[in-house]
């Protein structure tokens, strides 16, 4: 197939202010992706879009298995609330409600906050 670039669960983007650092999750746009390196501002960087990930979880919040979770790029962590947040995949397994960190399945799909 002569269009097919490469399957597409790590891409290359630029890395926002700030810069970013190798496993903190970082919100583009309306994806969510997880830096294989740490990159200073404005310049590029390979991110994890889809698979498995420890990422921070919600405290106060159990997780059952396939549950849909979001990120909330004020708190930095992934939750089961879906208002004003980013939907990014689900729940890997399940999680105890005094859990600080959750296995997420990144799905690799750009959604709109909330949905």
């Amino acid at each position: 197939m002569k269009n097919f670039i490469k399957p597409g669960h790590i891409l290359t983007f630029t890395s926002p202010a700030g810069g970013v650092t190798s496993g903190t999750p970082v919100q583009i746009g309306q994806l969510l992706v997880i830096p294989t390196t740490t990159v200073a501002v404005g310049l590029p960087f390979e991110g994890l879009t889809c698979g498995v990930v420890d990422l921070p979880k919600a405290s106060g919040q159990a997780w059952t298995e396939g549950a849909l979770v979001y990120w909330d790029n004020t708190a930095k962590n992934v939750t089961t609330t879906s208002t004003s947040n980013l939907r990014l995949g689900c729940a890997a397994q399940a999680q105890a409600s005094g859990d600080t960190t959750g296995r997420v399945y990144l799905q690799g799909t750009a959604a709109p906050a909330g949905a």
